[in-house]
Order: structure tokens, then C-alpha cells, then sequence
């Protein structure tokens, strides 16, 4: 399996066209996973977590003022638990690994994965970030690169920009800020070149900076992805481009 990072937007997500189709299109062209591994940028939690492998454990509705219709959705996976027990023997034994009981999947999983395997067919498994480090990062990629041999489709999701407290105009299709539009091209073009030592110091080169992420968990997910990749400066290939309320929505998926 290739391993994606993803734009996973907020629940509106889920009624928009062009997204849907995007995304649908993208896991139309994947094989069928065995499993599914996903980092959200929304649970940050050291120790390393894993979410609740009990089939059809409820989710986590972990944001507010939206329709009432979100709320009520539901995503009911199978049983996850032999995904757990191959994550936990990934880690070395100094990594302990908690494993939550009733932690279901948080709107960064559950709504990109409703719309890509809208069957809730494959065990899917949440993992926590344990850290916002970049190099750590890619190494609990690189810990997690064996499980694409056996199947399982490895996701970071996050958001390329997520500048949200400097959006000025909130239409769906609002033009990009020229600090969202700045930081995608730098991203875009280093991806391209597959240099991850750039793309790790964020904070220090990418124009748009502080304003594209004021709070970096949305980019932090892309580290998990590029670890797991079979060649570290191997370019991915984008399947998703363009903007979102003027967030750039760019995806990508690596061999």
C-alpha cells in the first residue's frame, strides 16, 4: 500500500462535490486496504495512543457549531485489535503504547475515510501524535513502513495551511491569502524535489509563516507519511490541489 497525507476539512467537508469526488476518486484508484493506520492532527497525546479496536466504537464529535446532522453520523469500522497488537510490536521498548478502551475516531479520521471506504468495511485504527517534532515524526513513520507490506493503508491527516484565526473572508470558495497560497507553492515544490530536510524546518523557511500555522499539529501528520515512504526523497505524487475557505486542501500519497 502507498502511504497518503491528506486534507481532512471539517465536517461541510462531507457536502462538498468537488471534494467528495476528489477523495473518492483518489481511494477508487488504491488497492483495497487490510487495514487502515490514521494520524490525526486533532489528538496530540503522549504516551503514544491507539484508539478503541472494539467494532463499531462511537466516535468523537470533537467540534461545535456545525448542523445538528453531523453529530448524528456514525462510521462503524470492524474490530481493529490485531492492528493494534502489530503497531505496538513496531515500537521499540522504550516507546510504551497506551491503549484506550472507548477513544473512538475523531472528525480528522472519520470524515475523510466516510467519504474514501464510505462501507466502514476495514478495520481502521486511530493513533495519537506524540510529538509535533519533525524528525521524531518520521521516525515513527519509518517504525510503521513494514505494516504497508501487510496491507495497511498508513494516513496522515491534516491540513496543508490552517491559518484559521487570520481568514478574513469565509466562503467556501474565498480566495486564497497570499500567506496560504505562499506556503503551499513552498510546499508543493519541495515535495516535488522530495526534500524532506525543507519541509522539516517549516518554522525557519516556508513563507506564510506563523500565519499558515499558528499551531503546527495540522502539518505535523505530513512527517508520519514521508517516513513511511520506501525511499525517504522519493517526490510523491499530489492528488488533491487547490483551497478550501482559502486553506490549501493539496494531498498527496508516496510509494
Amino acid at each position: 500500500m502507498p502511504a497518503l497525507y491528506l486534507g481532512h476539512g471539517a465536517p461541510p467537508l462531507l457536502d462538498d462535490a468537488l471534494w467528495c469526488s476528489q477523495l473518492a476518486g483518489w481511494a477508487a484508484d488504491l488497492p483495497r486496504p487490510a487495514a487502515i493506520l490514521i494520524v490525526s492532527a486533532h489528538w496530540e497525546s503522549a504516551p503514544l495512543s491507539l484508539s478503541a479496536t472494539a467494532a463499531g466504537t462511537p466516535l468523537v464529535y470533537d467540534f461545535g457549531g456545525f448542523d445538528a446532522k453531523y453529530y448524528r453520523m456514525t462510521y462503524a469500522t470492524p474490530d481493529a485489535s490485531a492492528l493494534a497488537q502489530r503497531v505496538a510490536a513496531a515500537m521499540p521498548d522504550t516507546v510504551p503504547v497506551h491503549q484506550h478502551t472507548d477513544r473512538g475516531l475523531d472528525h480528522g479520521a472519520w470524515v475523510p475515510l466516510k467519504v474514501m471506504f464510505p462501507d466502514a468495511g476495514i478495520p481502521v485504527l486511530q493513533m495519537s501524535l506524540p510529538t509535533l517534532e519533525p524528525e521524531r515524526l518520521l521516525e515513527l513513520g519509518r517504525r510503521l513502513r513494514p505494516l504497508r507490506d501487510e496491507g495497511v493503508l498508513v494516513v496522515g491527516s491534516g491540513f496543508l495551511t490552517h491559518g484559521l484565526p487570520f481568514l478574513r473572508d469565509w466562503r467556501v470558495d474565498a480566495p486564497a491569502p497570499s500567506w496560504s497560497a505562499e506556503f503551499d507553492a513552498w510546499a508543493a515544490e519541495a515535495l516535488a524535489r522530495g526534500d524532506v530536510d525543507e519541509l522539516a524546518a517549516f518554522r525557519d523557511r516556508a513563507p506564510g509563516m506563523p500565519y499558515a500555522h499558528p499551531t503546527v499539529e495540522h502539518f505535523a501528520p505530513l512527517f508520519v507519511t514521508l517516513g513511511a515512504a520506501a525511499a525517504a526523497d522519493e517526490a510523491p505524487r499530489t492528488t488533491v490541489e487547490g483551497y478550501f475557505l482559502g486553506l490549501a486542501k493539496r494531498s498527496f500519497q508516496v510509494a
